[in-house]
């Protein structure tokens, strides 16, 4: 089967999924117990996410200032600093760190 294929399959079972969502009823979404899992396996799925963009590349596991600039957001987070400060504390020492001949 060729890709667009699988690209459409993959569109309609994303739109399926979002309308499911409209169809679940205002009870179940009350619950303090559902929004406190929805909350933290968001958290969760962002912070997997983030560590396999750091630190993999194709199959294998890297170290490069990929992992210097999460440090450097993650202390700007830790200072409490608005996410636009954060990014551009981690992009900027990111660059630092490639300027440096960190790969």
């Amino acid at each position: 089967m060729s890709l667009w294929f699988w690209i459409l399959v993959a569109c309609v079972v994303a739109y399926l999924t979002k309308l499911l969502g409209y169809l679940v009823p205002r009870k179940v979404l009350a619950n303090p117990r559902f929004a406190r899992v929805a909350g933290t396996l968001t958290i969760g799925l962002l912070a997997s996410l983030t560590v396999v963009n750091t630190v993999a590349t194709g199959q294998g596991l890297v170290v490069d200032s990929r992992i210097g600039a999460l440090v450097a957001a993650a202390v700007a987070l830790w200072l409490r600093a608005p996410f636009l400060v954060v990014v551009i504390v981690g992009a900027a020492a990111a660059a630092g760190l490639r300027l440096l001949g960190l790969p």
